[in-house]
């Protein structure tokens, strides 16, 4: 049997956000959730901080692809078409993995108060992200700031429809939806004059 088992980080993730929903974030234990995942305690440890990480495991990760999508624009992109940009980026990397744990990750945000703080400060990290990839593009800092906070509404929109358990079809590309998102997000900003 090989040492390290591989895809340890996944089954980390799968164990707790199930086990998250059967008993409640603040019930559960490290220990629970590696045992859960058939690894041990250090194999958590090697991964993840403590089992509020695990929860924002993803956030750094999704920043930088945000932030690479902008970089990688076209010289001559507006600020909303940069955002895009990083929203395709962002997108092009959420898999199905991300779409089936999406509703058990929701269900234990909204159960517990301190991780629905740590699910706002990951928002922040997403804009802040942007801002500094539209800043170095030489976008204005009020430009930069409404242009990220539309990108990360527009992610947050477009992500639940596409991981939306309800959905009777095919939700398709993430893409799609943000996209989606983000050119009503322009429309109401238009609206707004």
């Amino acid at each position: 049997m090989p040492r390290w088992k591989p895809d340890a980080r996944q089954r980390l993730v799968v164990a707790a956000l199930g086990l998250f929903a059967e008993q409640g974030y603040d019930d559960t234990t490290v220990a629970q959730i590696s045992e859960r995942a058939g690894l041990t305690r250090s194999t958590f440890f090697r991964h993840f901080a403590d089992k509020r990480e695990i929860l924002t495991a993803g956030q750094k990760a999704l920043s930088r692809l945000l932030a690479e999508g902008i970089d990688a624009a076209p010289a001559d992109a507006t600020p909303m078409t940069a955002v895009e940009a990083g929203l395709e980026r962002a997108s092009a990397e959420m898999t199905s993995f991300n779409r089936e744990l999406s509703p058990l990750l929701r269900a234990a945000i909204e159960a517990n108060e301190e991780l629905q703080k740590r699910d706002a400060l990951k928002s922040i990290g997403m804009a802040a992200a942007m801002v500094d990839a539209l800043k170095r593009r030489d976008v204005k800092e009020p430009t930069a700031q409404v242009a990220a906070e539309l990108g990360v509404l527009a992610f947050k929109l477009g992500f639940s429809q596409w991981a939306d358990p309800d959905r009777d079809q095919d939700p398709g590309e993430l893409a799609t939806h943000t996209r989606a998102a983000l050119d009503e997000l322009r429309a109401a900003a238009a609206d707004l004059r």
